[in-house]
């Protein structure tokens, strides 16, 4: 396979088409796409939809890691020779996957420097996304990160044109993904509609004036 220019895998559909053969997987909202401790022999890419990595300590204590969308890889823990998954992944929405199988990804990268570019990419990208989750529950009010919550749920409700996202993320999962109670996100989100950074009527809508709130 001939490499190509490291920028022409700069979307989905392009790395999709560097692909042999695809193996799509359509899971449906809250069902469990692999389970933390289960095998790990593939990678996921998510080419529609929304799904929320989680985690559970030896002691039982669970948190959501992040949410990840379109664009975004699961489970490539195992090309580095991870034989089960260390996290759990469930779909949050109708969700499409891409099943890639180890020796197929490890394959692609070693022959296409556009591929390893893709995915180098989304690794750097993601990294920088959890230590903004790291910080943001350290340093952070439970306010504050629900707003950002839904800044991020509605910027990937636009860069996919899937605009009823937010309606399908339940109070629970957001609360899950915040680090509090139900009650207090259902206090917070009639307190954000009363300030006017969301609206209701006619689907959930999230304006960037709620961006004000993460500025204070």
């Amino acid at each position: 396979m001939k490499s190509r220019d490291a920028q022409s895998v700069g979307s989905g559909s392009a790395f999709l088409s560097l692909l042999p053969a695809k193996k799509v997987v359509k899971y449906r909202p809250d069902e469990v796409i692999f389970s933390q401790g289960a095998p790990c022999a593939e990678v996921n890419y998510i080419e529609e939809g929304l799904v929320k990595l989680t985690t559970v300590s030896n002691r039982g204590r669970g948190a959501v890691l992040g949410i990840l969308g379109h664009g975004d890889f699961l489970g490539e823990e195992c090309l580095s020779g991870e034989t089960h998954h260390q996290t759990s992944a469930v779909a949050l929405v109708p969700t499409s996957i891409v099943a890639i199988k180890r020796r197929t990804m490890l394959r692609l990268i070693e022959q296409d420097r556009s591929a390893a570019a893709h995915l180098i990419d989304f690794l750097l990208n993601r990294n920088r996304r959890i230590e903004e989750d790291l910080i943001d529950r350290v340093f952070n009010s439970s306010e504050k990160r629900l707003a950002r919550a839904l800044l991020l749920l509605s910027d990937h409700g636009k860069r996919t044109n899937s605009q009823f996202i937010l309606e399908r993320i339940s109070q629970d999962t957001l609360a899950d993904m915040v680090g509090t109670t139900r009650s207090r996100v259902n206090f917070f989100m009639n307190k954000f509609r009363k300030l006017g950074f969301i609206r209701y009527n006619g689907g959930l809508k999230i304006y960037n004036s709620l961006q004000s709130l993460l500025q204070d």
